[in-house]
């Protein structure tokens, strides 16, 4: 699903560059838009977008979604940024100010609150920050300008660091200027459209600078667009009458898919005998690492739990489907905790934390985490063999039972783990699993 995130510099009220930006969407399928300074005055109706509906805002920040898909949930934290609730992605368009540094620096730190307040859910910053994270990302008249002062730079690193973001423009030493303008006669240039991701949805999206609406004849703003190819399917709209009909438009059917019941349980398998991960477990871990007691958390029928107490471990099991019937335990501080093939059968990146910080939950501080999870190789080549449909970062692999399933890489894993205050551990041994990704995590001491 492609996002495009613009500042429009009030010109969406001209006929002209209405026409030109509608255009461009066309051309590029973009999805949603979320748009800085998109006309004026702020107060006014809308400007209409063939094929698109109003999603909310005012002149100042707004948003519009393709009239085939839902339109999400969108309000207004303060009046420099706006929220939209895309399906499992939280975005938050910001126009920081544009005269003062002050203003900018304390901007940042409420940006860094708001993030704060989203509890681990996967989440999108983007928008005109009026600055340039980096000096070479700041130009005047070919020398670092000095418009951006290191308090906002600093404040934007702890924004980065204390929501584990990624700034996705950032690709190099040398900046991709997104706004230029000659100012007294000298040129101005400075990368201060920016997307800001979560660190474990980067390697996944796709972000590129599209200089052409700013530059050459079709332009029709002074500020390049921010394209972002998410792995986000969004909900289809109910049907209604609309004055222009997308697929009129583009000659394309509707992209969007309708909601489903998600049912994870049904991945579950039926085994006689413990998995080859809970084998490995007590194999390889439990005993170098001193395991005593151990939580299966998703442990479906129970096969595994069986297993460690076999080996003379005091175990238990969890499951949220109730049928299992393996109920929430009372206890916790847990010395181990596994989670086996539970990550990858989650539709979305925010119930993966949330599973991970469920499970970090039971395990004692200096305990550990063992998670396993499908590989991408191995969902990939299974897609493949059984005409899976993509849905979000990865696959139905039944539509009619509702079960999902995406690759997940050790790398990704611990990406997720770093929300649940989850970290790899140092020195615990690998397990011999082929074909799967797994990796031992510890709850660090206080």
């Amino acid at each position: 699903m492609l996002l495009a995130s613009i500042n429009l510099d009030k010109r969406l009220g001209a006929d002209g560059p209405r026409a030109r930006f509608a255009a461009w969407l066309r051309a590029h399928d973009v999805a949603v838009i979320v748009a800085q300074e998109p006309y004026k005055p702020a107060d006014r109706r809308p400007p209409l977008l063939p094929g698109y509906v109003f999603a909310g805002g005012d002149g100042h920040l707004a948003t519009w979604v393709r009239e085939d898909i839902a339109t999400p949930a969108v309000s207004a934290p303060t009046g420099w940024a706006q929220r939209v609730e895309l399906g499992w992605l939280t975005v938050l368009q910001v126009h920081l100010d544009a005269y003062t540094s002050a203003a900018r620096t304390a901007q940042l730190g409420e940006l860094a609150a708001l993030a704060a307040a989203e509890g681990g859910r996967p989440l999108l910053i983007c928008g005109d920050f009026n600055l340039a994270p980096r000096p070479q990302d700041g130009l005047y008249d070919g020398e670092v300008s000095g418009f951006t002062a290191d308090t906002e730079r600093k404040a934007l690193l702890h924004l980065l660091q204390t929501a584990w973001l990624v700034d996705t423009t950032s690709t190099g030493a040398e900046a991709e200027f997104t706004f230029e303008r000659l100012f007294t006669g000298k040129l101005s240039r400075f990368r201060c459209d920016l997307a800001l991701l979560s660190d474990h949805l980067a390697a996944s999206v796709t972000v590129a600078a599209r200089h052409e609406v700013r530059t050459g004849p079709e332009a029709f703003t002074d500020h390049s667009a921010i394209l972002l190819d998410l792995p986000l399917t969004p909900e289809v709209a109910e049907p209604d009458d609309v004055l222009f009909a997308i697929s009129d438009l583009t000659g394309k059917q509707p992209a969007a898919a309708g909601a489903r019941s998600y049912q994870p349980h049904k991945t579950a398998m039926s085994r006689q005998a413990a998995s080859p991960a809970a084998r490995a477990v007590t194999g390889h871990l439990t005993g170098p690492l001193g395991i005593r007691t151990v939580l299966d958390h998703g442990c479906g029928r129970g096969a595994d739990v069986a297993h460690y107490r076999a080996a003379g471990l005091d175990a238990d099991g969890y499951d949220p489907h109730q049928g299992f019937g393996w109920p929430r335990p009372k206890r916790h501080s847990y010395d181990l905790v596994t989670q086996m093939f539970v990550l990858n059968v989650l539709p979305d990146p925010g119930a993966r934390i949330r599973a991970l910080q469920d499970a970090a939950a039971f395990v004692r501080p200096g305990g550990h985490v063992v998670v396993v999870t499908r590989s991408p190789e191995e969902i990939t080549k299974a897609a493949a063999g059984g005409s899976w449909t993509a849905h979000h970062d990865g696959y139905w692999s039944s539509e009619g039972k509702g079960t999902f399933q995406r690759g997940i890489s050790a790398a990704e894993t611990t990406a997720l783990a770093r929300h649940a205050g989850l970290t790899p551990a140092r020195g615990a041994a690998g397990l011999t699993l082929p074909g799967v990704s797994h990796i031992v995590l510890v709850k660090p001491e206080p």
